[in-house]
């Protein structure tokens, strides 16, 4: 790297750029103006939201597609406003990079009673110690060593895919620093011990060479780890069909040959469900046991017919390796497995049972009101390669968990933390990350109506989203869990939504020739939004099967 002079700012901003994020998103406030300032010293591009939720959940969509994200705030009352939204990232494990703009230091060393704090100037970083993999917290103690921190939390937030949270106090902005000198990347580290690596090979080539029947199941932890290459290897290598769950949709192609659907435990399809049952093998690849994830915890595989293979480690039968890293697990298991016979395997593919595919044939009917069924079977002969799909939770996810996607697309959804209004700030961040892809958004209005702001963000930087607001008049999602007064909502007209916020006005459709009226309309090349109108208590079956098992939680 060059030469040149470094302040902490332009070096953060540097290692940021070299680790693949180029974007920042956030709202300004006087604490983090200075820093802000600097921006225009970097590579990096300043994306301003209308609120630091939203800015939060653009960045978790950003780091899904790139790989890495920057996220920043003011303190107190910005970082807090965003923390929900970190939370989110944390739990569904993607690397954020929390930036605060802090109180400079002579006012925290003094305590002054200082707007935007809580008297105490620790407990915003207390708050976020909690919901992130590591911190640093730049200081007149520790400056000498801020550049070395600096690439120790980036580290971090890499090896962990968890969110990590660095605080630059407004009087130390311009800290001079050393330049870069060793990449980030040269300095992460993968350790595994080869001893075991070679046991639970062996043993799981045993078990899987053995078995009738064997099957994988393929999930997030996957994505997370960035193995899609290396598992489509092994998928190639081995023969044997798999199934994903829903926090996996998307990860290899869905009309790979030996994909035979989504798999949720006992709200799957019955080929789905009885396939994995009768399976005497199953391998399953970054498994995360959420609710939402398992089909409401109805997953039971019996340990001594399973293998599962996490980040660090590999079970079989009763049998844990521990110190075993899922990439190298994979890759050598790719080179060692005996090739299978599809056609013994009993496989159906996905693309010949999926609920909503694009095989199934559509043709609108006139007069006839939209269900969600039926518009998410006809979005299955819309959504085109490459796309990325956005599904909100409740109704859009699970419906949109069901259809099956073209080539090349990535699907992104909350569905481990589930926070309703995630999407829109999510939306922004995917067509930002990619403004070559087409992204589609499907949100029902109860969520809409919690982050609708920035779509004004989207239409500021042109950006240019399909999103699709499905009018159920109100939280359909909660009714099937508790119906009352409280779940409704007040009726907006949401097509005028684009035209508040400085763009053109939006369409709607009540029936199904209405709808293909808009979509012959609107531009994949521009920002749309179709508001759909589906009756109140339409929903998937999962969906309802979900919403019985929330309700018996409770």
């Amino acid at each position: 790297m060059d030469e040149k002079k470094f302040t902490i700012s332009t070096y953060l901003f540097s290692r940021l750029k070299e680790l693949g994020c180029d974007h920042l998103f956030g709202v300004p406030g006087d604490f983090v103006l200075n820093f802000f300032d600097r921006i225009g010293q970097s590579e990096l591009k300043y994306i301003g939201c209308c609120n630091e939720l939203n800015a939060a959940y653009a960045a978790d969509a950003y780091a899904r597609i790139k790989g890495i994200s920057c996220l920043s705030t003011t303190y107190g009352v910005g970082e807090l406003s965003a923390i929900n939204g970190v939370a989110g990232s944390y739990a569904e494990r993607l690397p954020v990079v929390v930036i605060t703009g802090a109180p400079g230091t002579n006012k925290e060393a003094m305590g002054l009673p200082l707007h935007h704090t809580l008297g105490n100037y620790a407990i915003p970083r207390d708050i976020y110690s909690h919901v992130t993999v590591d911190h640093f917290h730049l200081n007149q103690n520790n400056k000498h060593v801020a550049h070395e921190e600096i690439d120790r939390v980036l580290i971090s937030c890499i090896q962990n895919s968890r969110p990590v949270y660095i605080a630059i106090p407004q009087d130390l902005v311009d800290l001079p620093v050393p330049s870069p000198k060793i990449s980030l990347r040269e300095q992460l580290k993968v350790e595994t011990d080869e001893e075991s690596l070679n046991e639970a090979l062996e043993e799981s080539i045993k078990m899987i060479e053995n078995s009738k029947l064997p099957v994988f199941v393929a999930d997030v932890g996957l994505k997370r780890a960035g193995l899609k290459k290396n598992f489509e290897k092994l998928l190639e290598a081995s023969g044997i069909p798999f199934s994903t769950l829903m926090m996996g949709k998307s990860l290899i192609d869905e009309d790979h040959p030996q994909f035979i659907g989504l798999f949720m435990g006992e709200s799957s399809r019955d080929y789905v469900k009885e396939r994995i049952k009768e399976s005497d093998c199953v391998v399953f690849f970054g498994m995360v046991k959420t609710d939402f994830n398992t089909g409401g915890f109805s997953i039971e595989i019996p340990r001594n017919k399973s293998i599962e293979v996490s980040e660090e480690k590999v079970r079989i039968r009763n049998h844990t390796f521990e110190r075993v890293h899922m990439a190298n697990f994979i890759d050598k298991l790719s080179e060692k497995i005996t090739k299978r016979d599809t056609s013994t395997l009993h496989v159906k593919k996905a693309s010949d049972g999926c609920s909503h595919r694009k095989s199934i044939e559509y043709e609108a009917k006139k007069g006839e009101g939209i269900t969600v069924s039926r518009f998410f079977t006809r979005m299955a002969h819309y959504i085109p390669e490459n796309s990325i799909v956005v599904a909100e939770t409740g109704v859009s996810l699970f419906a949109a968990a069901e259809t099956m996607l073209p080539k090349n697309c990535e699907f992104i959804a909350q569905t481990f933390y589930g926070s309703i209004g995630y999407t829109i700030g999510a939306t922004l961040g995917a067509s930002i990350a990619a403004p070559d892809r087409k992204t589609f958004l499907f949100v029902g209005d109860g969520s809409l109506q919690v982050t609708v702001q920035d779509i004004s963000t989207m239409i500021r930087y042109k950006s240019n989203p399909t999103i699709f607001v499905l009018n159920n008049d109100g939280y359909t999602i909660e009714r099937l869990i508790l119906d009352g007064p409280f779940n409704d909502i007040q009726m907006w007209k949401y097509k005028m939504l684009p035209f508040v916020f400085g763009g053109k006005e939006g369409e709607e459709a009540k029936t199904e020739d209405q709808l293909e009226t808009v979509l012959s309309k609107i531009s994949h090349k521009e920002f749309n939004l179709v508001e759909v109108f589906t009756p109140k208590m339409d929903a998937t079956q999962s969906l309802v099967t979900a919403g019985k098992n929330m309700a018996k939680l409770g």
